[in-house]
């Protein structure tokens, strides 16, 4: 069986930049401590816009930029960088992604498994947004497959939108790791 850790958006602006919360800097030793330890796989993803970031639909609906590609708040956090660089795991791709779930790290999982058995755990940041919209994603590309979220390495927008989408999760068979 093939162990993969998912890392979701661990970058400066959803941690202490423009979109960032006390409760997403409080998961980032927890989050680089379960990288370093880690031995599997290790995928991640990059929320990545571009500076026409206001015209576009998100934009609209949240404007705040954030995640401008090439810029700091874009970058992974350097604790994050630090402790992927240090990981016991076989580091993948980190893949750039414009909206909130990634079917490119669906795809690419799915290439380099090759059918094999394999459990998914995600961490990150937004549980409510990204995190989710992945958990999903792989659940649905990965139906046998175990699906995990670790609530203690993720944060949501806020605590309580934090709770309710671990909520959600675990009525789609996503296990809640506590």
């Amino acid at each position: 069986m093939r162990n993969i850790l998912v890392v979701v958006d661990m970058q400066n602006d959803f941690i202490d930049g423009a979109l960032g919360t006390k409760e997403a800097q409080e998961i980032v030793d927890r989050a680089a401590d379960k990288i370093r330890r880690f031995e599997g796989e290790i995928y991640g993803t990059l929320d990545t816009h571009q500076k026409d970031y206001l015209t576009t639909q998100e934009g609209k609906k949240l404007p705040v930029p954030h995640c401008i590609c090439g810029e700091e708040g874009w970058a992974l956090n350097s604790e994050i960088m630090e402790a992927i660089s240090e990981s016991k795991g076989n580091v993948h791709s980190f893949c750039r992604k414009e909206t909130f779930g990634s079917m490119e790290l669906a795809d690419l999982i799915k290439k380099d498994c090759k059918g094999e058995e394999i459990q998914i755990e995600l961490i990150g940041l937004c549980t409510d947004i990204c995190v989710i919209s992945n958990a999903m994603i792989l659940k649905a590309a990965f139906p046998e497959a175990v699906v995990s979220v670790d609530a203690t390495c993720c944060a949501g927008v806020t605590p309580d939108s934090h709770q309710n989408a671990l909520e959600a999760m675990k009525m789609c068979q996503i296990e809640i790791i506590c």
